[in-house]
């Protein structure tokens, strides 16, 4: 029988797409992308190393030729698709449609070289209908698609691979810079600027509580007082919190509102005119990627990369269309099949009188497929999926808001009446005031009887939208029953979150549908956005990166500038522009037309002040002297001498002179507690950029040093308690002829014994800790102390195949089978983590485990054994001398006390490292910054004098 062999991305889609193709089909996964350009220069082949280009992954003499790679751990995956190619009678390529997916499958028909037919299948949802009609109209390859794709990667790489070194010489060492990314960040960077330059003002006014001659009450609130418009927030500038020139307002303090609050009270009020309009509203258009991202911030609560991986699974499980797009159209059979759903659900009287047709006009047209709706000629309700999607699950909140959108979008208009009455009246002081009132009356909800944009809450949203006001007409008398003088404040520009820095960037033309999420994702892991609450605030780095490309690259993140970008790709994705010249334009400035990234960052690299691009202004301690900067080891404060590092998580706009100052008039770190009576040092705490710590003598670098504990202010450190920190590590004794150390380290206290640990409980314990304790906790299995290895946080149980162990690990939240590891991402919540997630996240990414030098695994073990049991016996003699070998060839381990009288062979900065962490049981990080180096290179000085010890307490080299 001819076998077919059809590949798509992921394992996921992989399975559903099976349950729709007869016998003589193999599906098969990619698990994504299978090659791409060197990720470092491990990656690069052999042939290519002496490649002056080899580095940039592009030879930009040969027209930007890419040097395309198998990642490491695709390698097997990839030779095991090779061999099923070799098998098949034909291969079709179903990856997405759209300029990844085209790129994808285009790299898989590259790598795998067939010598069958080959064809392309696209579909924009996964149901049976929809593959059966995708099989019967293939296509070739879109070579525009991927010419556009490959200009994009090649985009990135140009400029992350040229502009990031520029940040890291002038700003702070491993910083990013990206084409999208350095825009968002900009963005997020000014509107903290404006937050920053912002000056609050108050004002005052009136609520007053009306009531009619027929016992109605209703809100009403002052607007003029003689005449005069009341002052509002609107009237205010931003930038001094005074009232704009030329403003002809009246502005209340605080007693003047209270005053005229209590000639008001009780007085009679007349309607001077009551206008009533009537009022329709549309629904909103289906569902595209940024919209969705946006209503899954705002009613769901889920950062864009949970909504895209819950809206991905619900594609790949054929519930949804595709979810990369940015076409508001929906198809015949979806408008029909919404309009069914609405008649039957709803009532004939909510379903609009004729199909409603949605067109968006977008600059990023490249993946106009069709909105996001539920998959299939009919829906189904999300009610008849919360066995299956289980209720509360994000793919069951997420799709019943895709459908609620959907059947919406085809629902009657909702009408109402809006009310706005004013009414007039003077107070007991003589003065004439002006109210208004306004109310909202739904007379017929429509649409928004299923889906309220915002609310989570349809019932309970039109509620809220009902402001109704009693029946009131002109010259109709009112009391003014209560009266409550009301402060406001200003506020500055809110911060965005990332529901509207999505829609910022889709308003300006930056980013695609299938970018904005990782856009989002990059700029907090990259440590230029933090969250607090939903909103995202820039760090104080992203200042002085912005900064920097602002004053000196201004174009590479000007926002028309990188709007054109996409539509340049627009045009290549559409035939109508070539790759390499529009590379060559970026990169050269061939023809004078482009940026011209090469030569400008060759002409403008000695013309950035690396010192003035760390100073950030901040408009409140402007003639403060108080001067905030960024350095390689985080931001801090300056004046004069005086410096003090700022706290994570003291925001740029929270900083303001009061805290400044607070937090410069704190002890230091460099206060001496007094002298040490075995030495006559003085001992002096530190603030250090990692925490406080103490240290044996004022000089650099010092005798001794020691990190204080978790909790201990150092404000309130005495001597005694320095001297106590001072003598760790501590010897608690010998066993088994080891010396037994208690020592503080980096993930907590613990004992070493020769090249063995144990951790201890608590801090304390490093001072009482005895040796029959040290010993009993010895005998004990190294990991998790006394209890052994850790219970698996969750199993998943599967047919056919091992189970999967969630297991806390030290880098967090991980999932094992035994054979292979994969650890969590950020946003991969392990409480609602599904068995079926849990497998592909293993497929995707998970990685065999590290093997320790000198171990194998028991598979080896047992393959060994296997070997063993059937061979012949060795000789007796043989096996001895083996063991003899073994023996000698093991050398005994040394300890501290054996490699310090050999301290004399290392340079002074080698001593200083190796003493400070060895003697003193401090980090390496912190004795880096204070030697003025690099953290990394620190590390391999710390191993190279470790390396120089040995050899020397072992007479080698002699």
């Amino acid at each position: 029988m001819p076998k077919t062999l059809v590949i798509v991305e992921s394992p996921a889609k992989a399975r559903t797409i099976e349950k729709y193709l007869g016998k003589g089909y193999a599906v098969e996964s990619s698990i994504g992308h299978i090659r791409d350009l060197p990720k470092s220069a491990a990656d690069i082949p052999e042939k290519y190393r002496g490649k002056a280009w080899a580095r940039l992954g592009l030879d930009v003499e040969d027209d930007f030729r890419p040097l395309y790679v198998v990642a490491p751990e695709k390698r097997q995956h990839v030779a095991r698709l090779k061999k099923l190619a070799a098998e098949a009678d034909e291969i079709i390529l179903a990856t997405d449609d759209d300029r990844e997916g085209e790129s994808i499958a285009w790299h898989l028909y590259q790598e795998l070289k067939p010598k069958v037919p080959v064809r392309r299948m696209v579909f924009h949802e996964i149901t049976k209908e929809a593959i059966e009609q995708a099989i019967r109209n293939p296509r070739d390859i879109d070579t525009n698609l991927v010419e556009a794709q490959e200009a994009r990667r090649a985009l990135d790489r140009l400029y992350g691979y040229e502009v990031s070194p520029v940040l890291w010489k002038k700003v702070a060492p491993r910083l990013s810079a990206g084409r999208v990314q350095s825009v968002a960040t900009r963005m997020l960077v000014e509107r903290e600027r404006e937050r920053m330059r912002f000056v609050s003002a108050v004002w005052w006014d009136l609520l007053v509580t009306g009531r009619t001659a027929a016992g109605a009450t209703f809100p009403a609130r002052l607007t003029e007082v003689d005449g005069v418009r009341l002052a509002t927030g609107k009237d205010f500038d931003p930038l001094t919190g005074r009232l704009k020139e030329g403003a002809a307002v009246r502005l209340l303090d605080e007693a003047a509102a209270r005053a005229l609050a209590d000639g008001l009270t009780g007085q009679l009020l007349t309607v001077t005119s009551a206008e009533e309009k009537p009022f329709t509203q549309r629904p909103y258009a289906p569902f595209i990627t940024s919209t969705l991202q946006q209503e899954g911030s705002r009613k769901l609560g889920f950062a864009a990369t949970r909504t895209m991986r819950a809206a991905q699974r619900l594609y790949e499980g054929g519930y949804i269309t595709y979810m990369r797009t940015d076409s508001t159209t929906l198809s015949s059979e979806a408008v029909t099949a919404a309009r069914t759903q609405v008649k039957s659900m709803y009532g004939p009287e909510y379903l609009a009188g004729q199909p409603r047709v949605y067109t968006k006009k977008a600059k990023n047209a490249q993946e106009a497929h069709e909105a996001i709706r539920p998959a299939g000629s009919s829906f189904r309700t999300p009610d008849s999926l919360r066995g299956e999607l289980g209720t509360g699950s994000d793919e069951w909140r997420l799709y019943d808001l895709i459908w609620k959108r959907t059947v919406a979008s085809q629902m009657a208009d909702a009408r109402g009446r809006s009310l706005r009455v004013r009414l007039a009246g003077t107070a007991t002081t003589g003065e004439a005031v002006t109210l208004s009132a306004s109310g909202r009356t739904i007379d017929f909800p429509g649409f928004l009887r299923a889906y309220v944009e915002g609310s989570d809450d349809p019932a309970a949203a039109l509620e809220d939208r009902e402001t109704p006001l009693p029946p009131l007409r002109e010259g109709d008398r009112v009391t003014a029953e209560a009266v409550k003088a009301e402060d406001h404040a200003t506020q500055p520009p809110a911060r965005y979150t990332e529901a509207s820095l999505v829609q910022a960037l889709e308003a300006a033309g930056i980013g695609r549908p299938s970018t904005y999420a990782s856009i989002l994702g990059t700029i907090q892991d990259r440590g230029y956005a933090v969250k607090k609450g939903q909103a995202l605030v820039p760090t104080w780095t992203a200042f002085a990166t912005s900064a920097l490309l602002e004053g000196h690259f201004g174009e590479l993140v000007d926002y028309d500038f990188t709007a054109q970008m996409e539509e340049a790709l627009d045009d290549i994705a559409g035939g109508r522009a070539q790759r390499v010249p529009y590379l060559r334009r970026f990169y050269l400035g061939e023809g004078g037309e482009g940026v011209a990234l090469r030569p400008l960052i060759d002409s403008k690299m000695g013309e950035i002040d690396a010192r003035g691009i760390a100073t950030i202004e901040v408009p409140r301690l402007a003639g403060s002297g108080i001067e905030v900067r960024v350095g390689r080891y985080g931001a801090y404060m300056q004046r004069g001498e005086e410096k003090v590092n700022l706290p994570d998580d003291l925001l740029p706009d929270d900083l303001t002179l009061e805290r400044a100052e607070e937090l410069l008039s704190r002890p230091s770190g460099d206060r001496v507690l007094g002298e040490d009576p075995a030495t006559g040092h003085p001992v002096v705490v530190r603030a250090g950029r990692y925490g406080p710590y103490v240290t044996l003598g004022d000089e650099t670098p010092p005798l001794r040093s020691a990190s204080l504990f978790p909790g201990e202010d150092p404000a309130a450190l005495t001597l005694e308690r320095a001297l106590r920190l001072l003598s760790l590590p501590r010897l608690v004794g010998v066993s088994e002829g080891e010396e037994i150390w208690a020592m503080n380290g980096r993930f907590g206290p613990y004992l070493r014994r020769g090249g063995d640990s144990r951790s201890l409980a608590s801090h304390e314990q490093l001072f009482t800790v005895t040796l029959p304790e040290a010993e009993a906790l010895f005998r004990q299995p190294r990991f998790r102390g006394r209890g052994g290895a850790a219970a698996p946080l969750r199993t998943f149980e599967y047919g056919g195949r091992a189970p999967i162990l969630l297991k806390s690990g030290r880098y967090g939240p991980y999932l094992t089978d035994g054979e292979k590891n994969a650890t969590l991402r950020k946003g991969e919540d392990e409480g609602t983590l599904t068995a079926e997630r849990a497998l592909e996240i293993l497929e995707e990414r998970g990685k065999e485990p590290k093997k320790k030098a000198g171990t194998r695994t028991a598979k080896a073990g047992a393959k060994a054994g296997a070997k063993a049991g059937t061979a012949k016996k060795a000789p007796k003699a043989t096996a001895a001398k083996t063991a003899a070998k073994k023996t000698s060839a093991k050398a005994p381990a040394l300890s501290w006390a054996d490699l310090k009288p050999h301290l004399a062979v290392l340079s002074d900065t080698e001593r200083t490292l190796l003493t400070a962490t060895r003697d003193g049981g401090r980090k390496v990080e912190d004795v880096a910054g204070e030697l003025g180096l690099d953290v990394n290179k620190a590390k391999g000085l710390v191993l190279q004098a470790s390396k120089k010890l040995h050899r020397a307490a072992r007479g080698e080299g002699r």
